[in-house]
């Protein structure tokens, strides 16, 4: 049987190579400068094109954020009607004059963001509320002076209620308005006072007579249908205030309120004080929102206004809708009056 003999040779040097088995030379690493900077453009070409896509997505979450807060609103006030069988009044003044025997008194009290309180879980914060105090005590519940820790004062300033805060409002600062000085914790959400609040009436307490600002409708006789009433609108929670107080600045909570000898608490959900003394706004009320507030010194405070390049308001029925600059000062009016009997214009 024939044997195959394998002869294996060894080659020790490159010159016995075979010329096609030479050693090749190392192939270059890394990039030159020109490629470098054609990837550099590259990368910077995607950014700029994804980061307005970013901040767009990002807008458009706050935007449905402030919306679902205002359903949360418009939820709580349904609930207030059905348990007292109409709807909130603007504010409430229990607690007495802090000025006594002068007329007409200044009174202090709380206005309607405090009376759906319980109806956002938030029970326990109301009832400590409205608990009663005695003239101007420095750690009562609604204090005009800096917060105590530990007292009812503190803790109702530095509440930070995520329902009553929409995330877009440029003058948050952890649950404050940035410019406030003695400031309580704000709402970025404004009532219409042409629902809640029909004017001063008288409520008796304690056999004496302080004014209220009440509603006189119920959901169920909304004359215009609730579909087609603003209830809620956005408002830049420091709009404004020249004064660096958002607590006593003239504007208040209020979306529309009729001018007069009063000055409501603005844009917060702290005291609301009634001075008979003081000179109202005006009449700006019947404006229509302001939308992609920057600068909430250049906003109107007796108007809605909103970072959004539209501003999202509560309809009384409870759902929430955005309103831009396209609509008119007359279809605005129409939207904000409960029982003048006039369809919403085709811009609405």
């Amino acid at each position: 049987m024939p044997i195959l003999i394998l002869h294996l040779h060894f080659f020790t040097s490159a010159e016995s190579l075979p010329m096609n088995r030479l050693p090749m030379r190392r192939s270059r690493e890394g990039f030159t400068l020109i490629e470098l900077l054609v990837v550099i453009a590259i990368i910077a070409v995607l950014i700029g094109l994804l980061v307005p896509a970013v901040q767009k997505v990002r807008e458009a979450a706050n935007r449905m954020t402030c919306s679902n807060n205002m359903k949360q609103i418009g939820i709580a006030t349904h609930s207030y009607n059905d348990a007292f069988g109409k709807l909130p009044g603007a504010m409430r003044c229990p607690f007495g004059a802090s000025n006594p025997g002068v007329s007409p008194p200044t009174v202090t009290g709380y206005n309607i963001n405090v009376a759906l309180l319980p109806y956002l879980e938030q029970d326990a914060l109301y009832k400590m509320a409205v608990t009663p105090w005695t003239g101007m005590n420095p750690t009562g519940p609604w204090s005009w002076d800096a917060p105590v820790a530990g007292t009812p004062s503190g803790t109702l300033r530095t509440k930070v209620l995520k329902a009553y805060n929409c995330p877009s409002d440029p003058t948050y600062s952890s649950g404050f308005p940035t410019n406030q000085v003695n400031g309580w914790a704000g709402t970025s959400y404004a009532a219409n006072y042409m629902v809640f609040g029909q004017g001063w009436v008288v409520t008796y307490v304690g056999g004496s007579g302080f004014p209220d600002s009440n509603s006189s409708f119920t959901i169920a006789t909304i004359p215009d249908g609730t579909s087609n009433v603003v209830a809620f609108g956005e408002r830049v929670v420091t709009c404004n205030t020249r004064d660096g107080s958002a607590t006593i600045t003239g504007g208040g909570n209020l979306l529309w309120w009729p001018g007069g000898n009063w000055w409501w608490s603005a844009h917060d959900w702290g005291p609301t004080m009634a001075n008979g003394g003081q000179g109202g706004q005006g009449n700006n009320w019947n404006q229509p929102p302001m939308t992609s507030v920057s600068n909430p010194d250049k906003c109107d405070r007796s108007r809605p206004s909103s970072s959004h390049n539209t501003c999202q308001v509560l309809m009384l029925d409870g759902s929430a809708r955005g309103v831009g600059t396209s609509v008119t000062q007359v279809t605005w009016q129409q939207a904000i009056t409960a029982n003048d009997g006039v369809p919403l214009g085709p811009d609405w």
